[in-house]
């Protein structure tokens, strides 16, 4: 799998090629790097168009930029924050009577550190359903986030000050090492500004356009969040939906079992390979008939009816998501792969864990030291802001599918990257756009078609970098192996 120094000097002959070609009238594309083009026929092996022959996308759980690196060096990030005024009556633990700046509190990664005040102090949910984003996102004056309220949906008292924290470093050390070893993305941005079951929609499909008028929007009404749901009875599920004009239709759209288009038809098509890797999806839980298990809110491909009831139910999507490992060891890694964690192993505030940087840290180790190094890229981000304070409003216009949404932390890690941070505007169809250009897959036509390439963040001039290890003191990839599943759903919205 290696490329040595040959090879790379031989790509840069190919992009001169493709250069010449370009001159010609022929179609180029760029990939990255130094506007290196790259010829849209001539694929290496692997069937790719750069040295790039695996791309891993590992999917974290509710967190926005400034929480996680607010301080980092040379990012765009911020330590005090903005907000509107709190009515005395509402009772919060720090009044806020006028209009002011707030300093973000250093937190640890479970999220103590807010006293007595607050209800958990193991972290606390907070909205972030479409609602929660246009209030705390205030017509982009960014400072409604103390006007929001705590748990899933709302309904468990006001935030106040508590969304204007941001975590320790040392308790994040793995992720600030690939931001110092590769690239930090800090100016990447959801499709839609809302929760969990669009944003991992939108990271297999680019967008959650059902029509020319319509998309989804928020969660499904109950758990499971796809096809294993209950179509009927008094749980049954349906998804909310917006149209155009951004009038919202709360739960006025179908069940979950979509028919939209995927990478999976665009990547069937060329007959490359790809797996999602998640938990298993259990219909109900042993002591409540009515409400759903685990992952069928992360375990995105659950609600695509092609996959659910195809041959690519347990074999493309596969469970448990450990089984990343294995595919490492026994040379069966995939050219695309998406991972989402047990819950406590996702960053998500409140579920009382901190292995999330040591999972991620596990997968990018088990990349770095194994033969698939020199050929692929691992991308690192957090489905949603999760309600937690972010200073930068998202870019204009805004359209009619309620997006762009809040920032959230991205990370690029290979050995054809250079460390720095990249103030490129993407979206999460900037990973899709990236996978399409170099397997020649075509394009979705949504949110991946208008959305700058991470190629912009590569330099395949560059001879592939030695893998140095990301450190974690937490939790070892043999706990991870035989780590027993939570069972706690993954999220609530």
């Amino acid at each position: 799998m290696g490329r040595g120094r040959n090879a790379v000097v031989a790509f840069a002959l190919l992009a001169l090629v493709a250069g010449a070609v370009a001159c010609g009238g022929g179609e180029t594309h760029t990939q990255g790097g130094p506007g290196l083009p790259v010829l849209s026929g001539a694929l290496r092996q692997g069937g790719s168009t750069t040295p790039i022959q695996h791309v891993v996308i590992v999917i974290q759980e509710n967190r926005s930029f400034d929480n996680f690196f607010a301080t980092f060096p040379g990012a765009d990030g911020t330590t005090v924050g903005k907000a509107e005024p709190i009515p005395a009556s509402w009772g919060c633990p720090v009044p806020v009577p006028k209009e002011t700046t707030i300093p973000l509190t250093e937190v640890s990664l479970l999220g103590a550190g807010f006293g007595s005040g607050f209800q958990n102090q193991q972290g606390q949910d907070l909205n972030h359903l479409y609602s929660a984003f246009q209030v705390e996102w205030d017509h982009k004056a960014m400072d409604g986030f103390d006007l929001e309220q705590l748990g899933a949906g709302g309904g468990e008292g006001y935030a106040c000050t508590y969304t204007y924290q941001y975590v320790d470093p040392t308790d994040i050390a793995p992720y600030w090492d690939m931001a110092k070893q590769y690239v930090l993305a800090d100016h990447t941005f959801q499709v839609q500004g809302s929760g969990s079951f669009t944003a991992h929609q939108e990271l297999i499909a680019g967008g959650t356009k059902l029509s020319e008028g319509e998309a989804l929007i928020d969660d499904p009404t109950w758990f499971p969040w796809g096809c294993d749901g209950l179509s009927q009875g008094p749980h049954r599920l349906v998804t909310a939906i917006i149209k155009r004009g951004g009038k919202v239709y709360p739960y006025g759209g179908p069940f979950p079992c979509l028919s939209y288009t995927t990478m999976r038809d665009l990547l069937d098509a060329k007959s490359v390979s790809w797996k999602f890797y998640a938990q298993k999806v259990e219909k109900y839980e042993k002591n409540d008939p009515n409400r759903g298990n685990t992952a069928g809110i992360w375990s995105a491909f659950d609600a695509i009816k092609a996959v659910r009831y195809s041959s690519e139910w347990g074999s493309n999507v596969t469970w448990p998501d450990t089984n990343i490992f294995n595919d490492i060891e026994t040379n069966n890694l995939p050219a695309v792969s998406w991972i989402t964690p047990d819950a406590t192993n996702s960053d998500h505030p409140g579920v009382g864990s901190d292995c999330g940087p040591s999972w991620v840290a596990s997968i990018v180790n088990a990349v770095g030291k194994s033969a698939y190094w020199n050929s692929t890229a691992v991308v690192v981000l957090w489905d949603d802001w999760g309600g937690l304070y972010d200073h930068v409003a998202p870019p204009e216009p805004r359209d009619w599918e309620g997006g762009p949404g809040f920032r959230v932390p991205m990370l690029i890690v290979s050995p054809y990257v250079k460390p720095h941070v990249d103030h490129t505007v993407y979206y999460f169809g900037s990973i899709l756009h990236f996978i399409e250009n170099n397997w020649n897959l075509g394009t979705l036509g949504r949110n991946d078609a208008h959305s700058t390439s991470i190629g912009n963040a590569f330099d395949f001039t560059m001879a592939p970098r030695t893998f140095k290890p990301i450190a974690s003191s937490k939790c070892s990839t043999s706990y991870f192996l035989h780590q027993v599943p939570s069972g706690i759903p993954p999220d609530t919205e």
